[in-house]
């Protein structure tokens, strides 16, 4: 079973909130108020995070409604890594644009008074429990894709003559910043290496194709990667 913090980071102060084991649901839980000595809150949110059993940390990123970053987002980036230095965790940033705004309108709608401090704390902690939410929604419907695509592994490429090769899809992955899917013929013995094809994936997300990779060392090193990944999830699997 897994469990997940959640952290809305402010200057003042940092809202907090836990998943539940079966990573259902976000649950507040409390406020952090920050000392202002920054390696001492560092420690104290990892501290709370290994002390709820936390197996993996979420960090609010602030953004501009446009999506850019600012001074806010470079401060908050600094935090989270330092966090996941402290905490021994993985630290993964979530997009918290909004969350804030939608906590102080639900507080309103239950009619908790904005003049209280309570109202503050029950902000943040709120705020966190909406990030996590978040960030729980988008790994379910990542998990669902991956669920649908493995049902289905056969991938169908067309040549120039308008020829169709049927083929099945091993892994989709990723070398030095760019994107590789290594496939197999249909029907082809299993880990028969030289039956494997790699192709790079090149352009936008409206017009991606693939593409022979005609660089032989390129070729090799790619090769060599998908061999290291792919081992790694037979062994984890």
């Amino acid at each position: 079973m897994e469990l997940i913090a959640a952290f809305d980071i402010g200057d003042r102060r940092v809202g907090v909130a836990f998943s539940d084991p079966t990573l259902t649901y976000a649950i507040p839980s409390q406020t952090y108020f920050r000392t202002g000595r920054f390696r001492e809150d560092v420690a104290a949110l990892a501290s709370l995070a290994r002390a709820r059993g936390a197996t993996k940390i979420v960090c609010g990123l602030p953004l501009s409604e446009d999506g850019s970053e600012s001074a806010q987002s470079e401060k908050t980036r600094r935090f989270a890594a330092a966090l996941e230095q402290e905490a021994g965790l993985p630290v993964v940033l979530e997009d918290e644009r909004f969350t804030t705004r939608a906590a102080r309108a639900d507080l309103n709608y239950l009619g908790v008074s904005a003049k209280k401090d309570k109202k503050k704390k029950a902000v943040d902690s709120l705020a966190a429990a909406y990030i996590l939410e978040n960030y729980l929604a988008e790994e379910r419907d990542m998990k669902e894709e991956r669920n649908d695509y493995e049902e289905d592994p056969i991938v169908e490429l067309v040549d120039d003559d308008g020829k169709t090769y049927r083929y099945e899809h091993l892994m989709t992955f990723e070398y030095e910043g760019k994107w590789y899917i290594a496939l197999t013929p249909e029907g082809a013995e299993e880990d028969d290496e030289e039956d494997v094809a790699i192709y790079a994936i090149v352009g936008s997300e409206e017009d991606e194709h693939l593409e022979t990779i005609e660089d032989e060392a390129l070729l090799d090193a790619v090769f060599a990667e998908f061999l290291r990944q792919y081992e790694a999830d037979d062994e984890e699997d």
